[in-house]
């Protein structure tokens, strides 16, 4: 989702972090755009799901001023019996309790900003890219949901010689991924389930355009980590981790592989947001489990890193 202030391109933003060492080589900013196809049960960022800014909820910090129901226009919000009731299905995000919010119990997740102004951000921290070897990284959501921002914003940097990888789920239309391709030094291409009818169960979403997507960068040349989230009970299997293996090796263009062990921190966002978490019951994998993940991966040929 984009727009144009002025003559400025512009998109919505959720956060920009600094210093980041988890998103690609290097120190790196790694940005965070809003908008997701896809709804995999175990995202770690929902309020990155939809495209535009979208209200969360810090029930703990409420002092019960009521300020928020007074400008509420929807019945979203209202006082009853000296209590503040919410119904978040009326909630249209327009963001004015937050607004009014003193105790930053109502906060927006997410903000439109033009090209200028992120890359404005992002080249603070540009001593830092050049001795390490970083620069930064588009993720979300999907970036490519973005594609005339992205694009612009990848331009931006490639004229300032910053380093540029964008975290993608490959779950993109052919045309747009290809051409921004052009302006990509690195992709970070998530790999999740190989059987179709699952992956569309578990992330909501069929597989076939994200491997032929994969297939088609491989023979452009272009540089690819890999990472693949490990979700106990879903995709941790060996059939699965075989078949990806078998995959992978067929096109002989993988730089290294990143196996990412399952956590469960993002509970409290889903519930920040109102939406239910449908893993909460489930564990970590172990330690032990994530080494032989790593070694059965290792025997395709790959480098294998457990972790981002």
């Amino acid at each position: 989702m984009f727009s144009h202030r002025g003559d400025k391109v512009e998109g919505c933003i959720f956060n920009i972090m600094k210093y980041s060492i988890h998103d690609g080589p290097g120190i790196r900013t790694t940005v965070f755009m809003k908008g997701c196809p896809l709804r995999c049960l175990w995202c770690h960022n929902p309020e990155s799901q939809m495209s535009k800014p979208q209200l969360i909820r810090f029930s703990d910090r409420c002092i019960g001023c009521g300020s928020c129901a007074k400008v509420c226009s929807t019945g979203a919000i209202i006082i009853r019996e000296s209590k503040i009731i919410y119904d978040m299905t009326k909630c249209t995000n327009c963001g004015q309790c937050a607004e009014v919010c003193y105790a930053g119990a109502m906060e927006m997740a997410g903000e439109y900003m033009n090209v200028e102004e992120v890359v404005k951000e992002i080249e603070k921290d540009k001593p830092f890219y050049e001795e390490s070897g970083g620069g930064v990284t588009f993720s979300g959501g999907e970036p490519f949901m973005q594609p005339a921002f992205l694009k612009e914003l990848l331009i931006s940097c490639h004229r300032k010689d910053i380093h540029t990888a964008v975290d993608t789920s490959g779950f993109v239309q052919r045309d747009i991924i290809i051409e921004l391709s052009k302006y990509i030094d690195l992709l970070l291409y998530d790999l999740k389930l190989m059987d179709n009818e699952k992956h569309k169960k578990y992330a909501g979403g069929s597989n076939e355009i994200i491997l032929d997507n994969l297939k088609e960068l491989i023979n452009l040349g272009k540089r690819i980590f890999i990472r693949i989230p490990i979700i106990p009970g879903i995709n941790d299997d060996n059939d699965n981790l075989e078949a990806i293996g078998r995959f992978l090796s067929g096109l002989r263009g993988i730089e290294q592989i990143n196996v990412l062990p399952y956590h469960n921190i993002a509970m409290e966002k889903y519930k920040r947001l109102n939406k239910k978490y449908g893993l909460a019951d489930l564990k970590a994998p172990s330690d032990e489990r994530m080494k032989e993940i790593a070694q059965k991966l290792m025997t395709y040929g790959f480098k294998v890193k457990i972790g981002s």
